[in-house]
């Protein structure tokens, strides 16, 4: 989970935040704080789909997958392991 984290946290920083080194707590909502909007998150998906050789199927695409984080880890260690 460490890895999917760093990984992550490297994407929103170089593609949402232009590189500023801005701390966002693990739990923390990418769409309330603002880091992403619905376009980002077509960005997030497409990202996540050719790092981790996935699909996001469409019933995936929910806030308890995608929205923190922490969530998004989540997911990922379900997907890689299911």
């Amino acid at each position: 989970m460490l890895t999917y984290e760093a990984e992550i946290r490297r994407f929103i920083t170089e593609t949402f935040l232009f590189g500023e080194e801005k701390p966002i707590r693990i739990d923390e909502s990418l769409r309330d704080s603002g880091t992403i909007d619905s376009t980002g998150v077509l960005e997030l998906i497409s990202f996540l789909e050719e790092t981790f050789l996935l699909k996001v199927e469409d019933d995936e695409l929910t806030p308890e997958n995608l929205d923190t984080i922490g969530g998004i880890c989540a997911y990922l260690g379900r997907k890689k392991t299911g």
